[in-house]
């Protein structure tokens, strides 16, 4: 069990977050939400010790950090924190070195990663030989080498393709399978919604909503309609009693205005394409993400990207 409580740090006149508290419990998968710039990564960085918070508190179940807490929990950071010129084997061997496992171990767990994640074959090679998305997946395996119980990982698809996206989704459903705790960052709602038992959404280094998947969306109600359909339907963004539209390719998400005539607007709808689904539906994370924080501002959180 991770415990976060009214965490708040500032930077010069900048306060990057500010009262952030959450639970992530064993056997969950904990989705830290918002806009770049919100204070994910710095609430990250202050979860694992590296900055220390200006106030507040944070305990691994019931305990405050410690050495001996800190091989308990596997991180992987945003930004790129390998040694470039090593080879591939030897950087992941290293950080397992790191963690407290002997060499026999290491390798044997390494290789087996290194399988899993379709990397054998380049484990002689230099990381600065390998593509943005293949070190995302040394990465991954660095922070899970060594069987933590808690894993942080701090925006872990950048730069996966959606074959290795699938392949570390499975990984999470493995970890909390094995009653771990993790706990991962993400802009991505689509990702977030996919994966995350419990969420925490934060803007401005507050928390704006948070608990379990279906406690967020009940707030929210039945208030929108999903249509699948061929056509154009960039003709949905301006009809009556819509208040915002979402959308992606053939399909798009409609957030309805209170008292909209629905089936106006399902007439209207099928006036304009042709349908192949329509659906009266609870809003997606994505669109609850947009209502609650609006336009991200990018440039809050000093030195880090989210």
């Amino acid at each position: 069990m991770l415990t976060v409580t009214d965490l708040r740090k500032e930077f010069s006149t900048v306060v990057a977050v500010d009262g952030v508290s959450f639970q992530a419990g064993t056997g969950e998968v904990f989705g830290l939400l918002g806009p770049n710039g919100a204070g994910k990564t710095t609430t990250i960085r202050m979860i694992l010790n590296i900055l220390t918070p200006d106030a507040g508190s944070v305990a691994y179940d019931g305990k405050p950090f410690s050495p001996g807490v800190r091989n308990l929990i596997g991180y992987l950071p945003e930004e790129r924190g390998l040694y470039r010129k090593s080879r591939l084997l030897d950087t992941v061997m290293y950080f397992a070195g790191l963690r407290g496992m002997k060499r026999a171990a290491a390798r044997e767990r390494a290789l087996h990663w290194l399988g899993r994640l379709s990397l054998a074959e380049y484990r002689d090679r230099k990381v600065e030989e390998l593509s943005k998305g293949n070190q995302q997946k040394v990465q991954f395996i660095c922070a899970i080498i060594h069987d933590p119980a808690i894993v942080v990982l701090d925006e872990p698809f950048s730069g996966l393709d959606p074959v290795n996206q699938i392949l570390v989704k499975d990984i999470f459903e493995e970890l909390r399978s094995a009653g771990k705790t993790v706990v991962f960052s993400t802009h991505q709602m689509d990702q977030a919604e996919r994966l995350s038992d419990t969420l925490c959404l934060i803007n401005r280094g507050r928390v704006v909503l948070g608990g379990t998947l279906r406690e967020v969306k009940k707030q929210y109600g039945t208030n929108a309609l999903r249509a699948e359909f061929s056509g154009d339907g960039a003709f949905m963004r301006g009809l009556p009693g819509v208040r915002r539209t979402l959308l992606e390719g053939h399909a798009a998400e409609l957030e309805l205005e209170p008292g909209a005539d629905v089936q106006a607007l399902i007439a209207a709808i099928n006036a304009g394409v042709e349908l192949s689904r329509l659906a009266l539906v609870e809003p997606s994370l994505q669109s609850i993400f947009l209502q609650a924080v609006g336009a991200p501002d990018a440039s809050r959180e000093p030195g880090a990207a989210a």
